[in-house]
């Protein structure tokens, strides 16, 4: 009987996806195509009947006004953020780079056609033609909305298979346009860099679906959760896309002129204050003072994540610093005891450490961002300034920036609630064994999905993830490298 049982439980799980995953990429583009079709339009400033007379009413004196100037260099920063930063910074495992940038881009593809649709109908549906108007800035929304999804894909990255991924981000691009209209509209917050709306909210999100994907046997794919020298390499061209062009990350959306100048400088300090801050924790955490990559790789960019609500308010150069060094110091000292205190006491398998990164810096950013709110005042912004900067007008005119502190931090904490709830729903929907999951000794290995060339020869194992000295079990006088003679 108990080998009958043990039997039972070494059924592999069929990883073929020959029949889903098309049919799902069949279905759901062809669902767009319709959806395009009966709601999407160009705005004003794309469309070629109405862009003359837009011109006109706007006291336009050249084409070069029209906002597609002005928005797009930072559109093209934020795309390749999107398809290249974090695709590439996911590509630190040792057999998996193909579904780390292969399976990012399918998401971002997909996801960016649902965000047009589902942020439009909450932000710029004409209520009476029923269409919704997209321009440049609809663009950069929606590689935004993607940006929640992808973030999530790091805390389960390894562990699901292209058709879930595909199902993580249509109910992820629909939880934020959600949350997103909640946050930004009804309670009037402001978050031009997404510390809330994306990082908070997509953090937590992949948390809450790695919690209840939880694998007990993960151990048995233990050998495969790690790095090696290259792909540690490869990983690193990510951080390095992402960290310089967070400062468009966090600026795209600003309204034009101070603010997102500003936005940009405050971003840019926060991030070479985190860099610091991370080596430094990262060479004491070892007794001889060695560097760990995952720190380099990931905590110095916390301080771009933190600053994301605050970087248009006036925190000063001496408080983003500060923010930079905080985040960093506390993003290294996550992957260095938080990842695995989470793991072993509250089974959370965070492949990427989300929660290190997007997770606890974007609420740390919203909280920053209600705390310098709250702390405004007229002497230092004017009141032209404050209108400007906390967009208090119409129904908000009369807000004052204690109260918008307030709803700041509620926007924080409503980010957090629908990443969690959201995430936990949307995993017991992944739980259903039709999805084509990989089995828990079958995780983290491109050849379950992908047609993988053969190598010329085999690298050992050598890094852990999260710690890389782990494994470091060998001196060179104990090495078994030997030379052949012919």
């Amino acid at each position: 009987m108990g080998n009958c049982c043990e039997a039972m439980c070494n059924v592999r799980k069929n990883t073929n996806v020959r029949v889903s995953l098309p049919a799902v990429c069949f279905v759901w583009q062809i669902a767009m195509i319709i959806l395009f079709g009966v709601f999407i339009r160009y705005d004003e400033e794309s469309d070629a009947s109405r862009w003359q007379d837009y011109k006109e009413e706007h006291n336009f004196t050249s084409d070069i006004e029209n906002d597609f100037y002005y928005r797009y260099p930072s559109f093209q920063d934020v795309h390749v953020m999107i398809f290249i930063g974090f695709g590439f910074l996911m590509t630190f495992l040792k057999r998996y780079s193909f579904g780390a940038v292969g399976f990012n881009f399918l998401i971002a593809a997909f996801g960016l056609q649902w965000a047009l649709l589902m942020q439009g109908w909450f932000h710029s549906l004409d209520l009476t033609t029923g269409k919704i108007s997209i321009g440049v800035e609809s663009l950069i929304n929606a590689d935004f909305c993607c940006a929640g999804s992808l973030i999530a894909y790091g805390a389960l990255l390894g562990k699901v298979s292209p058709v879930q991924l595909l199902v993580v981000t249509l109910f992820g691009v629909t939880l934020f346009a959600v949350e997103e209209y909640i946050i930004l509209e009804l309670l009037h917050c402001r978050d031009a860099g997404g510390s809330m709306v994306i990082h908070a909210f997509g953090g937590y999100y992949g948390l809450g679906i790695s919690w209840v994907l939880y694998r007990p046997k993960l151990d048995q794919s233990k050998r495969l959760n790690g790095s090696v020298y290259h792909s540690d390499m490869f990983a690193m061209i990510g951080t390095l896309f992402l960290w310089m062009f967070w400062p468009s990350f966090n600026s795209a959306i600003t309204d034009h002129g101070d603010g997102q100048h500003r936005t940009a400088i405050n971003t840019y300090i926060a991030l070479a204050s985190s860099v610091l801050t991370a080596v430094a924790i990262s060479s004491l955490s070892q007794k001889r003072g060695k560097l760990d990559m995952v720190h380099i790789q990931n905590a110095t960019l916390a301080g771009g994540v933190a600053m994301g609500t605050a970087a248009e308010f006036m925190i000063m150069p001496y408080g983003a610093l500060i923010v930079g060094f905080l985040t960093g110091l506390i993003s290294t000292f996550g992957y260095l005891y938080v990842t695995p205190f989470l793991e072993k006491y509250l089974k959370l398998q965070d492949t990427c450490g989300v929660h290190n990164l997007h997770a606890v810096p974007g609420m740390l950013g919203g909280f920053t961002g209600a705390i310098v709110a709250a702390a405004a005042t007229e002497s230092v912004y004017s009141q032209h300034g404050l209108d400007a900067t906390f967009n208090f007008e119409g129904k908000f005119a009369n807000r004052s920036v204690g109260t918008q502190g307030g709803y700041q931090a509620a926007g924080t904490c409503v980010a957090i609630a629908f990443g969690l709830v959201g995430g936990a729903l949307v995993g017991l929907i992944l739980r259903i064994p039709i999805w084509g999951d990989p089995a828990d000794d079958n995780c983290f290995d491109d050849e379950v999905y992908w047609e993988v060339p053969e190598e010329e020869e085999g690298i050992p194992p050598v890094l852990e993830y999260n710690n890389h000295m782990i494994n470091k079990h060998q001196d060179l006088s104990e090495s078994n490298f030997t030379v052949e003679q012919s």
